[in-house]
């Protein structure tokens, strides 16, 4: 890793926590105790509002803003890939989200990687528009909770009506899928939304429910076909 990309890092690390001893710093940057103290000493003298000592630990007392300046090539190559594949992909209003992004990105790039375009693209030239027409819909009931009414038709092409409540929207196999807990079956189902013909948003919200989260369904995949998901 670049002294840059460390010290970055080690920025990075001391905003999101309270109080970091120097040992659980080294041990994420994958350093030695000495390299972190080094390193805390050269952020004081550049003027990173640091506070702490050796054998208790660090914080930041105050908000500090660091412009993504480090990025290498590979690194932004993948936000460029990503954003790329959001805004084909990601439904109305987070390929809008994703253009802004790129856009404030690409302003505090360094001279030397603001002409910089990765040759990976994700047309939308070939894409039904009606395809993704429900993801904001979907995004934003599993986000907040809500019930939703769906007329769903399936792959014999049968139609049906169900009572759920969204948990999580995948992309896999070139296609977005629901994860839902489906009120009609009383289990888990997923719905390939391109297949979605109608939803409405029921104006319910539904609470924690010990068995039928997220959470539950990856274990219940995790102890049926092994591995990890996330």
């Amino acid at each position: 890793m670049r002294r840059a990309d460390r010290l970055f890092q080690l920025v990075q690390i001391l905003r999101s926590r309270r109080l970091t001893t120097a040992q659980q710093l080294a041990e994420r940057l994958e350093v030695s105790t000495r390299t972190v103290y080094r390193d805390i000493q050269d952020l004081c003298l550049s003027g990173i509002p640091i506070e702490g000592e050796a054998g208790v630990g660090y914080l930041l007392r105050q908000e500090v803003n660091v412009p993504p300046l480090m990025f290498n090539e590979a690194e932004l190559e993948a936000i460029q890939v990503g954003m790329r594949m959001v805004q084909a992909w990601g439904g109305s209003e987070l390929s809008s989200a994703a253009k802004q992004a790129m856009i404030k990105v690409e302003s505090v790039l360094p001279e030397r990687l603001k002409e910089y375009q990765s040759l990976m693209f994700a047309p939308d030239f070939y894409i039904d528009n009606d395809e993704f027409k429900f993801l904001d819909v979907l995004r934003k009931a599993s986000r907040l909770r809500e019930y939703l009414l769906m007329d769903y038709r399936d792959a014999k092409d049968d139609c049906t009506q169900r009572e759920l409540r969204p948990l999580a929207i995948y992309f896999w196999k070139g296609t977005w899928t629901l994860l839902a807990w489906c009120e009609l079956r009383n289990d888990f189902r997923n719905f390939r939304v391109d297949r979605i013909v109608n939803i409405t948003n029921l104006g319910r919200y539904f609470a924690v429910t010990a068995g039928q989260e997220m959470h539950d369904y990856i274990k219940l995949m995790e102890a049926e076909y092994g591995g990890t998901y996330s």
